[in-house]
């Protein structure tokens, strides 16, 4: 009797745990091509661009609700990582040197050519940021040291606790590090995704072709696909504002245009290419990671050749100031994903804050008009002070201890690169809590107040 009560009741906790499973596979079904997307994706960039193990990547990186769903798998030789949700919806995303990682459907030809950009490593022998040498050490007599250690330090969890997960933290002060700490299990050579910060470098190609005189930010852009209705009228100023005024849904825990962009496109920028206007130009702000992507896409109709596209991204810029690290990988088209898929060092996005910090000013070469800085940090009159030209902006008082002044990258899960121009600054964070959890006004305040 005991043993036929046993039985029965086992059989009840499995028809219970089958009705769990069929219930999520159920209601989460048209989700799980965007789970097991961003998984793959996940786990090919993170495991063959910053050499993580799989169990770290799954514990870390995609430990998140519905992802941590899914089930992956690394193929070493031949550079691809797959994953599943219950069996279903396998996806695979694949890695290129040079390229990075690229998610992938049936329709994709991995046996065609393709080309990488071309490298120009920096030959330069001077110390951080401006060569290849070991930083310099340096004190500071109006430095606060003990203030800004603690501060530092409070970014970082202590023991088992997982409530502020920082990965990295790096303080810059007149070109100098004053402080640079790393969470457990990464270092100063630790390649870390910016997600959206890498929106900001994509800006930044538009400050150097203006100042090479090859574009026109007021000029409506010309795209036949918008010749006969009212986004005749956008321009690029309008594109990188985010006000464009054309249809975009983003957030990242349903389906809506980001997500199905970034796991579903095959050329992402197209995707906001085919929006319909929603708005006038100029009257109404809307966040849009397609935007960005859009913007990538007629970057590579600057260029007469795919390859002097790709070769523009590092020889204008990354290259330039020295950021060997970074890595901005490509969707199915070959097209760069402006819009979040940047990989560097903490030590690599910091230059890029200090490029903006000495206005376009590169150890002496110009790479953009100082009066882009201006523009990129001039709050967008739609954005209530919270945004400029492909940059956050702390003008609208969002961290109500930090200077006014200050402006950011910023990207998803709590990555920054924030530029303070009255104190000589520049703060990285890069890390897995975003700003509603992680308390970047007391990071940043008490960083700004170490310095006397």
């Amino acid at each position: 009797m005991k043993f036929f009560v046993m039985k029965n009741s086992f059989k009840i906790l499995g028809l219970l745990a089958l009705g769990s499973v069929l219930y999520l596979g159920f209601t989460n079904y048209p989700k799980l091509d965007l789970i097991s997307g961003f998984s793959a994706k996940s786990m090919a960039s993170a495991h063959f661009i910053d050499g993580r193990s799989q169990a770290s990547i799954e514990q870390g990186d995609n430990d998140i609700p519905l992802v941590k769903l899914a089930a992956n798998q690394i193929d070493d030789k031949a550079s691809f990582a797959t994953a599943s949700v219950f069996g279903l919806k396998t996806r695979k995303a694949i890695y290129r040197n040079g390229l990075g990682a690229t998610l992938i459907d049936d329709s994709f030809d991995m046996h065609k050519a393709y080309d990488v950009p071309k490298r120009t490593p920096n030959p330069s022998r001077l110390p951080y940021p401006y060569g290849t040498s070991k930083a310099k050490d340096s004190l500071f007599a109006n430095i606060n040291y003990a203030l800004l250690q603690k501060t530092v330090a409070n970014a970082f969890d202590i023991g088992a606790k997982t409530d502020k997960r920082s990965r990295a933290v790096l303080v810059i002060y007149k070109d100098h590090i004053i402080a640079e700490q790393y969470g457990p299990g990464f270092t100063k050579n630790s390649k870390l995704l910016g997600w959206s910060m890498t929106k900001s470098l994509t800006a930044t190609y538009f400050g150097i072709l203006q100042k090479q005189g090859k574009i026109n930010l007021n000029a409506p852009v010309t795209i036949p696909e918008w010749k006969n209705d009212q986004r005749a009228k956008i321009t690029l100023n309008d594109l990188l504002h985010m006000n464009s005024g054309l249809a975009w849904e983003e957030q990242y825990d349903k389906i809506c245009d980001a997500t199905q962009m970034l796991f579903q496109a095959s050329n992402m920028g197209r995707v906001q290419l085919e929006k319909q206007a929603a708005f006038a130009p100029n009257t109404h702000w809307n966040y849009s990671s397609g935007t960005t992507n859009l913007l990538s896409l007629m970057l590579r109709k600057q260029f007469k050749s795919h390859q002097d596209y790709l070769d523009f991204w590092y020889s204008s810029l990354i290259d330039k100031i020295g950021m060997e690290s970074m890595l901005v990988e490509t969707d199915m088209a070959g097209n760069y994903v402006g819009s979040s898929y940047g990989w560097a060092t903490a030590r690599d996005w910091a230059k890029l804050g200090l490029l903006y910090l000495h206005r376009g000013n590169w150890n002496g070469e110009q790479l953009f008009d100082p009066s882009w800085a201006s523009y990129v940090s001039a709050p967008t009159a739609t954005s209530q002070g919270n945004y400029g030209a492909h940059f956050w902006l702390n003008a609208g008082g969002k961290f109500p201890d930090a200077p006014k002044n200050m402006y950011y990258a910023s990207g998803f899960q709590g990555q920054m690169v924030a530029i303070f121009p009255s104190q000589d600054l520049v703060v990285v964070r890069l890390g897995l809590r975003e700003d509603d959890v992680f308390d970047f006004n007391g990071l940043l305040s008490g960083i700004v107040r170490s310095i006397r």
